[in-house]
């Protein structure tokens, strides 16, 4: 299995390591870390040299509870990274919802959008629409995740049920659209939107259960790196000296990454890359 992007066909034969780069200064992990344009090229090439197959560039935060951005902010922040990083050899994904913001980094060769709104969101005073930017250009990787509600209230009022019907259903609908309006199967991808309006137990029932949304014939991508339920199971850090430099979440993180892979996700959005890598290489040795 292939996923064709701008510039490159990548191979899915075996798993992806998607590096994040945060250009923004109220992320829930990384915030204010790489929110210039030379920290974040710097940090673009540091994921790139511990093993990252493709970086996940975004400008806005949408952690539980974030505003939005106003859309000349998030292009200010994003499009000079973007200008860099697209000469760096390696696939460029856009994380954004925004029409505006995607045509604008399309232009300059970006390969992904990776849209957490899965194209619905649109400004009422503009009319371009975010599916006909990936519709009208010729070859672009296009990720669509599932979110309940909205970065503002999906933590407040999260869906409630068994999340796996509800999350297939909408990914299902959401690639048929895509298809309908002339996007190749092979340029998209799905994410089930871990901890996107969903409860701690309904995150782990979509790892548990993961599988089943390869039913519906697509790539799956997977975010599970720091997440707050993996910290709702492991507990507040302890006192001591533990690892300089490590996050507490490292140890939970890599466990969720080897765990998707072993369900058969296709490619994990991940902080910590070179920890990520050496764990799928074992994973990968078993196999």
């Amino acid at each position: 299995m292939h996923w064709q992007t701008t510039r490159f066909k990548i191979d899915l034969s075996h798993p992806r390591v998607m590096g994040i780069v945060n250009v923004t200064p109220d992320s829930f992990s990384d915030g204010g870390l790489h929110n210039t344009t030379a920290s974040a090229l710097r940090h673009c090439e540091d994921l790139l040299k511990q093993g990252a197959d493709l970086l996940d560039i975004g400008g806005e935060s949408t952690r539980p509870g974030a505003q939005a951005l106003p859309l000349a902010e998030e292009l200010s922040r994003v499009l000079p990274v973007v200008r860099e990083a697209v000469r760096l050899g390696v696939p460029i994904s856009i994380d954004t919802y925004k029409p505006r913001v995607m045509q604008a980094v399309l232009d300059l060769g970006a390969d992904i959008i990776n849209d957490i709104w899965a194209l619905r969101w649109q400004d009422p005073a503009d009319p371009l629409a975010a599916c006909s930017v990936v519709t009208d250009h010729a070859h672009c990787g296009i990720c669509l995740m599932h979110m309940h509600g909205e970065p503002q209230t999906m933590q407040i009022r999260p869906m409630e049920g068994e999340p796996i019907p509800v999350v297939k259903q909408f990914l299902q609908a959401s690639a048929q659209r895509l298809l309908a309006s002339g996007v190749a199967r092979s340029r998209v991808v799905l994410d089930p939107g871990i901890g996107f309006g969903k409860s701690v137990e309904q995150n782990f029932k979509l790892l548990a259960q993961q599988a089943e949304l390869l039913d519906l014939g697509y790539p799956l991508l997977l975010g599970w790196s720091r997440k707050s339920s993996l910290a709702a199971l492991t507990g507040p850090p302890q006192d001591g000296p533990g690892y300089p430099g490590m996050h507490p979440l490292l140890p939970a993180s890599l466990a969720a990454a080897v765990l998707a892979v072993q369900r058969g996700a296709a490619i994990v959005r991940v902080h910590d890359v070179l920890p990520t890598v050496q764990a799928l290489k074992v994973l990968q040795a078993l196999n």
